[in-house]
């Protein structure tokens, strides 16, 4: 699957299409008021990085007892709940005199929510469309990311010098809404993907396999740390440009966009790894520049510039892919997700400690310069993962599989597509080794 055209005429691609746009939209415009609002009552640049990627922290909860509810409930209601849960936050948030402790609650409550609801949805986006286009599919999804935020970012900018933060928070319910139905009509129902019960045990066990091996390590931790740092700079935006945000905002959703548009839809598989170190450092080298006065102009070209390194985080996920098993693929996904959501946060408060005793423009290239160092250090360990490695490693490795109380199966047995790597890693036969 290489063209557009074959993607949207998958059964059912438009509609998860349609609920992720109408859902990011809704984050977008949520997070850009509450941002304005905490920054307004508070003038504290922490607390409005906070207010903004705060509900990241709450993925590390999520990604430790929740995730496995991502391949061990059916898709359609648990995507259904995740948006109605949003809704109601959004409703929450926008009503007039709630505290700051209460606000930050419900952050936390939607951080939670949508750690479940990243597994589910990129879980079930390899059930939709064929093994070969996932990589399209998911690029799409991405740039759909880009392009509502570019809208949401820009059409959140003009609301806010028309309304107040507040009645954004109401359109951001509207959109979170307009989502859940999306969800409930446009999607058919299916089984989950694995049999039991989701438990607290069952997550820590997957995530613990998942992590086990050198390759996967590796992949994991080179699409968090990098990437949360970079988001740490732009956590900053509010404060560096407090009437201008927004134009910032735009560029690096369009940066981001561009990116995933060439890895998706005009780079070979071969290209895009040949690509893959280049992006990596592209992505925080720009940011570098914040530490000179510079103009809006030359700010937002810089930001759009090193948003298109965000390409290498899907790269990146290609080779988890490779990987890791179908039966696992929810919450693999959900824990990648849940991960870099975490790490994105923590940059945003680091950032935001930083911007507390530097100029801000200073702390953005502190921030650029410590991403930098951790993609230099993580370079040895990602050879691991080269996909001409892993195809050698399947070809040769003895298959061994799991007992049924590890990787429950429908049938009560061991699924038989499963199989061990020597480095600890899990492949499934029905996905390419690269």
């Amino acid at each position: 699957m290489r063209t557009y055209r074959e993607l949207f005429r998958t059964p059912e691609f438009t509609a998860l299409f349609a609920a992720s746009c109408a859902q990011v939209a809704a984050t977008t415009l949520t997070g850009l008021a509450l941002a304005t609002l905490v920054y307004a009552r508070t003038e504290s640049p922490l607390l409005s990085a906070l207010s903004m990627f705060g509900p990241s922290f709450a993925a590390v909860i999520g990604a430790i007892t929740l995730l496995s509810v991502a391949d061990r409930v059916p898709p359609r209601p648990a995507m259904t709940l995740v948006a109605l849960a949003a809704a109601v936050g959004c409703l929450a948030l926008a009503a007039p005199g709630v505290p700051l402790p209460a606000m930050f609650a419900v952050i936390f409550a939607l951080g939670l929510a949508a750690s479940i609801g990243s597994g589910v949805q990129y879980g079930l986006l390899g059930e939709i469309v064929p093994p070969d286009g996932y990589v399209l599919g998911r690029s799409v999804l991405n740039m759909s990311v880009g392009a509502m935020q570019v809208a949401g970012f820009a059409l959140g900018g003009v609301l806010l010098t028309a309304v107040s933060p507040r009645t954004v928070l109401l359109v951001g319910a509207a959109l979170a809404a307009g989502s859940l139905l999306v969800v409930r009509l446009g999607l058919s129902a299916r089984p989950a993907r694995a049999s039991g019960r989701p438990s607290l045990a069952i997550t820590w066990r997957v995530n613990r396999d998942l992590l086990s091996a050198p390759a996967r390590r590796a992949v994991y931790v080179a699409m968090w740390v990098p990437n949360g740092m970079v988001v740490g700079c732009e956590a900053l935006f509010v404060p560096y440009a407090p009437h201008a945000a927004a134009v910032l905002f735009v560029a690096t959703a369009l940066g981001m966009l561009l990116g995933d548009l060439a890895a998706g839809r005009f780079l070979s598989p071969a290209t895009r790894q040949r690509y893959l170190t280049p992006l990596r450092y592209l992505l925080a080298a720009p940011f570098l520049l914040f530490v000179l006065p510079l103009s809006l102009p030359v700010a937002a070209v810089a930001a759009a510039v090193a948003s298109v390194g965000f390409m290498s985080t899907l790269l990146l996920q290609e080779r988890l892919l490779a990987l890791t098993g179908a039966d696992v693929r929810g919450q693999a996904l959900g824990l990648h997700a849940s991960g870099m959501k975490a790490m994105q946060a923590a940059g945003a408060t680091l950032a935001g400690l930083v911007a507390q005793v530097l100029p801000v423009g200073v702390a953005m290239a502190t921030m650029a310069a410590l991403s930098l160092a951790v993609t230099v250090a993580l370079t040895p360990g990602l050879r691991l993962s080269d996909p001409g490695q892993n195809v050698q490693r399947c070809s040769s490795a003895p298959e061994q599989v799991r007992s049924s109380s590890r990787w429950p199966s429908r049938s009560g047995r061991p699924p038989a597509t499963v199989r061990h790597l020597p480095d600890g890693g899990l492949t499934s036969r029905r996905l390419p080794a690269s």
